[in-house]
Order: C-alpha cells, then structure tokens, then sequence
C-alpha cells in the first residue's frame, strides 16, 4: 500500500464524518485535521479521499438500484 492511500485511510478511520465528496472541502478540512508540509501531498490525499467516497457512495447507489430492481420484477 503506497503512502497516499495509507495515510488516506488512517484519515478516513479516526475522521469519517468530517470528510465528503467535495474536494475543495476536504482539502481544508485536512489542512485543520492534520499537519501536511508538502502542498502536493496534502492535495493527493484530499483528492485520493474524494474519489474513495465518490466511488464508494456510486456502488451503494448501484447496490440499492439492483435491489429495488429485483424487488419490483
């Protein structure tokens, strides 16, 4: 596991609620949360935390459609 997805989920499992799909909030929200020197690697794990809550709430929507699906065949 790289640097940036560790350092991502350490993030993810001591914040959870703090973060969102919005990039630009979750950058400043980094910046409040956690002491990153280098301006790159803070925008890499705000951005690696965006699309794992993106691609995370995108497959609980397609899980919850196929169920409703299956429900109403």
């Amino acid at each position: 596991m790289n640097r940036i997805k560790r350092i991502s989920s350490e993030i993810l499992e001591r914040y959870p609620e703090n973060f969102g799909t919005d990039f630009d909030q979750n950058k400043a929200t980094l910046k409040n949360i956690a002491i990153v020197r280098s301006k790159l690697l803070r925008n890499r794990i705000a951005g690696y935390i965006t699309a794992y809550l993106r691609r995370e709430s995108t497959e609980k929507g397609s899980a919850e459609a196929g169920a409703t699906e299956s429900e109403t065949q």
